[in-house]
């Protein structure tokens, strides 16, 4: 199948093709959920993804897991980037993902400034542990979280101007983390991070200190409840936001990112259901539940690659 997709997607370089099927790999061992949804896009779609994805990875890697000695995280996040660009300008990288990133960055004219933000919010996680508002919140989701909606835009396609689909792919982006932070709330903390702003939260009595007794104990008391219920509602109207701007993708990749709307907000019913039970499990959506959505979505995606729904593509796929 890997092969059969680097073939759709013109990618023939030995290399290359070594270096998309690491990215490939990356994915379906750490992304579940979005590796099912990327199975029903084209398949000249899916390697671009899966280099995108690595490359984030590899990023949140070195942030969340320190290590590599003599190199600090800080030092290793620099060489990556400094690797990056070197590859987008030089079109030549030894390791697999920067090289498969840089081919993909050239194959789809993938702006580097959403790179430079995504890597500007790495940083701050290496040294910010908690954000005093939205606005400071929103700046880091920016690079960690819009732009990545942004960098898969031009693979996904448009059926019209892309500037018009882009604050709904900003909007999907942030709809996706936010459902992160409240899934993962134990888990950052544990990492000495919140990533919810402190004013919203000390609106309803709460502050770290609650956060971190919370965590001590794996239960949650009625404040912490209703703040996080504040920022469900929050992710909810992201969510929102996000679906009306599907009509907006090429007929190929609606049935992707629909999917993938629909399974991660089920994550955010799994949180609601156990009452915000986040300190003492990890809201997850089962295999058969994704394969029930993804069954009917299959159907949709083999229909439209199939000619079933017009439009023009404004950003070329490869061929």
């Amino acid at each position: 199948m890997i092969s059969f997709e680097l073939d759709a997607a013109g990618i023939s370089e030995p290399r290359l093709r070594d270096a998309y099927r690491r990215c490939r790999g990356l994915n379906a061992t750490h992304g579940r959920t979005f590796y099912l949804a990327t199975r029903l896009l084209a398949p000249a779609q899916r390697p671009p993804i899966h280099a995108l994805y690595g490359f984030a990875r590899w990023a949140d890697d070195i942030v969340d897991l320190p290590g590599g000695q003599p190199f600090t995280p800080a030092e290793r996040l620099e060489l990556l980037a400094q690797r990056l660009f070197d590859g987008i300008d030089n079109s030549a990288d030894e390791d697999p993902i920067v090289a498969a990133v840089s081919d993909t960055v050239a194959r789809f004219d993938i702006d580097r400034a959403l790179f430079q933000d995504f890597l500007a919010s790495m940083r701050m996680d290496l040294t910010v542990t908690d954000y005093p508002d939205r606005a400071a919140l929103d700046r880091y989701m920016r690079g960690s979280a819009e732009v990545i909606g942004l960098q898969v835009l031009p693979v996904l396609g448009t059926v019209g101007p892309t500037e018009n689909a882009a604050p709904y792919a900003a909007a999907l982006g942030k709809a996706f983390q936010l459902t992160n932070f409240l899934r993962d709330i134990a888990e950052d903390l544990d990492r000495g991070r919140v990533y919810l702003p402190a004013d919203e939260l000390a609106a309803f009595g709460v502050d770290r200190d609650r956060l971190q007794w919370c965590r001590d104990h794996r239960q949650i008391d009625t404040r912490v409840r209703s703040a996080l219920a504040a920022q469900h509602a929050i992710a909810r109207d992201w969510y929102r936001t996000a679906r009306a701007g599907i009509e907006l993708l090429h007929p190929v990749s609606r049935p992707c990112v629909t999917t993938a709307a629909m399974l991660y907000a089920e994550i955010l019913d799994r949180i609601e259901a156990t009452e915000f039970a986040v300190f003492s499990q990890r809201a997850t959506v089962g295999r058969a539940r994704r394969a029930a959505v993804a069954g009917p979505a299959l159907a949709r995606a083999l229909w439209a690659r199939r000619g079933g729904r017009a439009g023009t593509l404004t950003t070329a796929m490869p061929s």
